[in-house]
């Protein structure tokens, strides 16, 4: 009986040792390079590159969230960690880039005078009406409207795209991250519920 305890308590830890586990984590610094092509693509050249700030701590920050058994186990085995790069090349994708490029030269001059900001949930919004025309109110609305929907779109294609639909949430707050750090100089941004300007 004890040899059998003891065959299984063995066996049961080679295969224990023997596995390897590999963590696909969300890839955040893939994320944000992706975004910041998009974004210059989209922007054009005078966008303002950011230093980024995914470091260690983000994926300290997944460890300490997962389950014990599951930590217990990367320590006792290495964990394979796979490195993944973000597709941003699919048809759907390079459809919504191309709109969103043609109609940044409409919005441009909006979020110059401040009429428009930028969210902090990677969307735009009319921040200052009064700096609209009145008689262009209702074209930069249904403008505002179309970036918006586009924007959510393609957060939701990368996800899509790249086999991780789960990921859409991460993708849209790197996005907004990124939106924001590469605004020129001059334009508004929300943070922490109120407005700053660049």
């Amino acid at each position: 009986m004890r040899l059998l305890k003891w065959l299984m308590g063995s066996t049961a830890g080679l295969m224990l040792i023997s596995c390897v586990t590999i963590n696909i984590y969300f890839p955040a610094a893939a994320a944000e390079k992706a975004a910041d092509r998009i974004i210059e693509d989209v922007w054009g050249r005078e966008v303002q590159s950011q230093p980024k700030s995914t470091s260690p701590e983000d994926t300290s920050e997944l460890k300490q969230t997962l389950p014990l058994a599951m930590q217990v186990l990367n320590w006792l085995v290495s964990p394979a960690q796979a490195e993944v790069n973000l597709n941003i090349n699919s048809p759907a994708i390079n459809a919504l880039q191309a709109k969103m490029k043609q109609r940044h030269e409409l919005l441009h001059p909006f979020y110059q005078t401040g009429a428009i900001g930028l969210t902090s949930n990677g969307l735009i919004t009319l921040r200052e009406a009064s700096a609209v025309p009145l008689k262009d109110r209702n074209t930069v609305n249904t403008l505002i409207a179309e970036e918006n929907q586009d924007r959510k779109a393609l957060y939701a294609e990368i996800a899509r795209a790249n086999g991780h639909p789960e990921w859409e949430s991460d993708i849209q707050e790197t996005f907004a991250r990124r939106w924001i750090s590469n605004a020129a100089k001059g334009w508004w941004f929300q943070q922490g519920g109120s407005w700053q300007q660049k």
